[in-house]
């Protein structure tokens, strides 16, 4: 009996989650907040309704979100290429 209880719990345990990982656009920032902030909102209007109240907030573009955009432009590893980097 332990032992197929112990291996259903392995079985449970190596299923991928239900919810994958994703990187919200936009971030609640502040000081109080940390790096990169709460980046949990779909849309600008969003995260600026989670910031209004609080002291010393604002909302950006998600950092993460901000890097794959510049990644995936063309032409930016040529431009490094010849510059020699």
């Amino acid at each position: 009996m332990r032992t197929t209880i112990l291996a259903l719990l392995i079985l449970l345990g190596s299923l991928p989650a239900a919810h994958a990982e994703r990187d919200y656009p936009w971030c609640v920032v502040g000081d109080d907040l940390g790096w990169p902030g709460e980046c949990m909102y779909e849309t600008r209007e969003q995260c600026m309704a989670s910031a209004s109240g609080r002291w010393d907030t604002t909302c950006d573009i998600n950092p993460r979100v901000r890097f794959k955009q510049q990644q995936a432009q063309p032409g930016t590893k040529k431009l490094q290429e010849r510059r020699g980097y």
